[in-house]
């Protein structure tokens, strides 16, 4: 059994993400228009820069439907700006700039700095029994969760970079980007879950 999960395709690393499903065994399908979101067992939220991201679902109508679905409970996997996007509290955030929340954590944008400051490890990551291979570029920091909120990864001074909340999961850095296809299966086994039930 499979799923169907589509990847937000207005900006950011969408043919990555869309590979990376194909790999594990998804079914995938770029998100332009609110007709797109017809149909979803899940929808993967990519990185890119949050603020032109939410002008762009804005613009291209996509915001109100995906938060309505959200709501219900459709699966969502935010990396990088995507997290930022599902996070209920952005800090540093742009003027005017809103996310689509959910996730119960408070999110800091460019916590670790300019491109400059990428850099690359591995990580434990809760669920998955081995480390995971991480990306971090330009990338958020979870500076704080709520009580029902599992922390998922952290880095080695316990910088928290991975969380999930029931449907909804977020990670800091780019997995999507290293080859390791690890926390797009868990990904997918969260949605076959919510898809069987």
């Amino acid at each position: 059994m499979t799923a169907r999960i589509g990847v937000l395709a207005l900006q950011g690393g969408v043919s990555e993400h869309l590979e990376a499903l194909s790999r594990v065994g998804a079914e995938t399908l770029p998100v332009r228009t609110p007709a797109d979101l017809s149909g979803l067992d899940g929808i993967v939220l990519p990185g890119g820069e949050s603020s032109v991201l939410d002008k762009l679902m804005r613009l291209f109508e996509v915001r109100d439907p995906l938060i309505t679905l959200l709501r219900a409970g459709l699966p969502a996997y935010g990396t990088c700006a995507g997290l930022i996007l599902l996070a209920d509290t952005v800090l540093d955030a742009a003027p005017g700039q809103q996310s689509l929340g959910g996730l119960p954590v408070t999110v800091r944008r460019n916590a670790f700095g300019s491109q400059a400051h990428s850099f690359d490890t591995t990580l434990e990551f809760g669920g998955i029994d081995h480390p995971v291979a991480a990306t971090f570029i330009r990338a958020p920091l979870i500076v704080a969760v709520s009580t029902e909120t599992a922390v998922l990864a952290s880095l080695d001074d316990e910088s928290i970079v991975a969380a999930r909340h029931g449907n909804l999961l977020g990670t800091s850095f780019h997995p999507e980007l290293t080859g390791d296809d690890s926390v797009h299966r868990y990904f997918l086994e969260m949605v076959l879950a919510a898809k069987n039930g």
